[in-house]
């Protein structure tokens, strides 16, 4: 019987540990949304995403990056980027037959043939309303037709770097050869965020396309629930987000290209092959909330404020409260030029900690008092380590420090006395006479009385006469 019950107890040990090891993993690794630092590959429903910064492209997060994927109608960023950088904004084109010729299942901006709509609609009508017709408008009207309009496209993607990514139509129906990747999208929404207009359009809730030919004005609103307020409560929302455009087709999956800006941090996501609507946001929001723990917006000013300059200042007042020492302010001469640092945070504390490898600090006045508060001390210039424009800022005084009183003003004093005085003759003051007769007088007495005592030594000694030498025999 004992043995029975030692067979049992094996056996009820190995299930716990069978139940742990398959249960405990499942639940350690289950996003917790107050510690968006913690993110894994696993906490996305997508099939590839890509999160980087927006500044200088410098990747933070990322999930199969690199493989190639239907893009839907995100292919619509390049679409609208390049016409901006092709043609006239409000140059008018007319709307083919073959423009309106969408599916019952495609996404319509619902414009007419024969409709004359200027570029600058068409880009928002392509944008909000994820038209595929208006998407073809400006491939026609600004290519001449689909076919060369999407070649330019490819050409412009591999010009900014894309290895993997090639475009058959302006509007991102499924195509085996109509392909991109979560990098390179990321690297294309990069540079079209760059541009303002592009800008604006993307990170627009509703635009008035104005009357036309054929219809009134009209408002039209984005079907992107990430920028939009009114989706709050439906989670999908984010309150830093700044664009841009979802993509959806049977083959693709639910995609989208998201950013969001926060303390001047900007960050640029994609997420490809979702398997549901609300799985793109939610992934979207993890990868952003993940970004802004790990990057941080600084300036060279909050940087030094960490350790600025302090300088000791010679002749201070005996009460100055902090013993002649002053701490020098930063201000900038020029404050168009940009000095925003967006890094991590070990990297902000490794710049207040050298900061001297990046500036060059020049005094330009002596350290005596007095010191007035506000005055300039001299530069401290900051060099990019990009090789940007450098940016001058002054080191001003934070407080004024009295000059020490003296007993007898200086030389310099009395000749600004003296050429302030309009008495031609100078006045017979206590300083006048000590300075140029006693001061100089008694100077003349000690001398003497100097040399007279080395003649004395000298004759003293001529006097002495050898002494013969005793005890000792001399031939």
């Amino acid at each position: 019987m004992t043995k029975g019950w030692g067979l049992r107890l094996i056996a009820l040990l190995m299930a716990m540990l069978f139940f742990v090891s398959f249960s405990f993993p499942a639940f350690a690794d289950e996003y917790d949304p107050e510690h968006p630092e913690l993110l894994s590959e696993g906490h996305l429903n997508a099939a590839s995403a890509i999160l980087i910064e927006a500044e200088t492209g410098r990747v933070i997060f990322e999930k199969n990056a690199d493989a190639k994927a239907h893009p839907a109608s995100t292919t619509k960023i390049m679409t609208v980027w390049l016409a901006l950088n092709s043609a006239d904004e409000d140059m008018l084109i007319t709307v083919s037959e073959n423009a309106v010729n969408v599916a019952e299942d495609e996404s319509t901006a619902k414009l007419a043939a024969g409709e004359e709509v200027r570029l600058i609609d068409l880009m928002y009508a392509a944008m909000l309303l994820s038209g595929n017709d208006a998407a073809t408008a400006i491939a026609e009207g600004v290519g001449g037709n689909v076919e060369t309009y999407a070649y330019y496209m490819t050409q412009a993607a591999q010009a900014l770097g894309c290895k993997n990514t090639n475009f058959v139509n302006a509007n991102g129906l499924t195509d085996e050869n109509h392909y991109s990747t979560a990098r390179d999208l990321a690297t294309i929404t990069r540079v079209a965020m760059q541009d303002p207009t592009f800008r604006q359009i993307a990170g627009s809730v509703s635009y008035t396309m104005p009357k036309d030919n054929i219809y009134r004005s009209r408002e039209i609103q984005t079907g992107v629930r990430f920028i939009n307020p009114a989706e709050k409560e439906g989670g999908t929302y984010y309150e830093y987000s700044t664009g841009i455009k979802t993509g959806t087709t049977e083959a693709a999956g639910r995609c989208f290209v998201g950013s969001a800006t926060k303390d001047g941090v900007s960050l640029i996501s994609v997420v490809l092959g979702c398997t549901n609507d609300k799985a793109r946001y939610t992934d979207t929001i993890k990868l952003m909330d993940y970004g802004f723990t790990q990057f941080k917006s600084t300036s060279i000013a909050e940087i030094y404020a960490e350790n600025p300059r302090v300088i000791d200042i010679q002749g201070f007042a005996l009460d100055d409260p902090e013993v002649g020492r002053l701490e020098l302010e930063l201000k900038k001469v020029d404050t168009a030029v940009k000095d925003l640092i967006v890094t991590s945070q070990d990297q902000i504390e490794y710049w207040v900690q050298n900061f001297n490898s990046v500036t060059v600090t020049d005094y330009t006045r002596s350290f005596r008092a007095p010191i007035q508060a506000g005055e300039v001390m001299g530069t401290l210039t900051y060099y990019p380590e990009d090789g940007g424009t450098a940016v001058v800022y002054e080191l001003l005084a934070s407080r004024s420090i009295a000059a020490r009183e003296q007993l007898f003003p200086s030389i310099d004093q009395i000749i600004a006395d003296a050429q302030n005085d309009k008495n031609p003759f100078p006045r017979l003051t206590f300083e006048l006479v000590f300075l140029h007769l006693i001061l100089p007088a008694a100077g003349i007495w000690l001398l003497v009385k100097v040399l007279k005592f080395l003649k004395k030594k000298i004759r003293r000694h001529r006097r002495v006469k050898a002494h013969k030498p005793t005890g000792r025999y001399y031939r």
